[in-house]
């Protein structure tokens, strides 16, 4: 798995979950369609009197989800800003191209309404629930600095065991200290609670 076969994966979902936070801080959610990928960036557009637009130019910062078939969860945080006056009419010309059924929303010069936005710096998570043990990855687009998550074991590990006792994916292996297998740990907290060194702790 790469970053560039997660984007063709989003694209080939077709249809994303876009989070976002509105002026009060309750979370938004909504499904779009109208994304175009490039190999650094993706380009999507909306209308500008909708809410979903007024929350990105205020804040910009949006998670995108997308779901597989093969139970592969592909999560994308960064924030989007809006194109420049020339890039609006280029993406949106290729966004109408490569979605013919936004010409029926968006009929003529109404699409003028609209605004595209691109984001080219985010953090990409890849989940695969559907394989033995789970994979999981987290690749940057564009210069971001990755946020590690999950949970270590440190110096303090007894070298007692319990921990992969209660491991769901059987990915720790023994050691001195013990070990996770980052791209294997569901991030369940299973080892956490049950260490009775208190040798494992979270990112």
């Amino acid at each position: 798995m790469d970053l560039q076969t997660c984007l063709k994966k989003m694209e080939l979902v077709g249809v994303l979950a876009f989070a976002t936070v509105d002026k009060s801080g309750a979370p938004q959610i909504r499904n779009i369609s109208a994304i175009h990928y490039e190999q650094d960036a993706l380009y999507f557009f909306t209308a500008r009197g909708k809410n979903f637009c007024e929350e990105l130019l205020s804040d910009g910062r949006v998670q995108i989800l997308a779901y597989t078939k093969y139970k592969e969860m592909i999560r994308l945080s960064g924030k989007a800003y809006p194109v420049d006056d020339e890039g609006q009419v280029k993406w949106r010309e290729k966004i109408f191209e490569e979605q013919p059924y936004l010409a029926n929303v968006y009929p003529g010069d109404t699409k003028n309404i609209g605004i595209v936005f691109c984001i080219d710096k985010a953090e990409i998570e890849y989940f695969n629930l559907g394989v033995n043990p789970i994979f999981r990855e987290t690749y940057s687009l564009g210069d971001v600095t990755i946020n590690q998550k999950g949970y270590v074991i440190t110096e303090k590990c007894l070298g007692c065991g319990e921990c992969r006792k209660v491991c769901p994916q059987s990915c720790i292996d023994e050691g001195s200290p013990f070990k996770i297998r980052q791209n294997n740990c569901l991030h369940c907290g299973g080892c956490y609670e049950k260490c009775p060194a208190g040798a494992i702790i979270k990112k």
